[in-house]
């Protein structure tokens, strides 16, 4: 298969998972890393434990636990067990590659 046929399929389940919601709310939280109105740099994206990122979102944890696996399984959210607590974190180079997506090519 083409590396362009596995960027597109990539892409698409990347869109996929981040058509659902609850999908969405939790990748903004982890791509927003500083409060708004400040700066930082993409470097700086949060970290946060599965219980923060559920807090608030009104979601029973076998659920928040799906949504988070999905993530995972698109390429959007890295996860690492530290102990009793699981942290999430989007790479730069991802949020790169989406942002690439949205970028004009010029062609000369």
């Amino acid at each position: 298969m083409s590396n362009y046929r596995n960027t597109i399929e990539r892409n698409a389940e990347r869109f996929k998972a981040l058509s659902n919601p609850h999908r969405l709310a939790l990748f903004q939280r982890l791509t927003h890393c500083c409060a708004p109105g400040t700066a930082c740099a993409i470097t700086e994206a949060s970290r946060l434990s599965v219980g923060e990122l559920g807090a608030g979102l009104e979601i029973a944890p076998s659920t928040l636990s799906h949504h988070l696996k999905e993530l995972n399984r698109a390429g959007l959210v890295q996860m690492e067990r530290r102990g009793k607590q699981v942290i999430c974190w989007v790479e730069p180079a991802t949020l790169g590659e989406l942002a690439g997506l949205f970028t004009p090519t010029t062609t000369e």
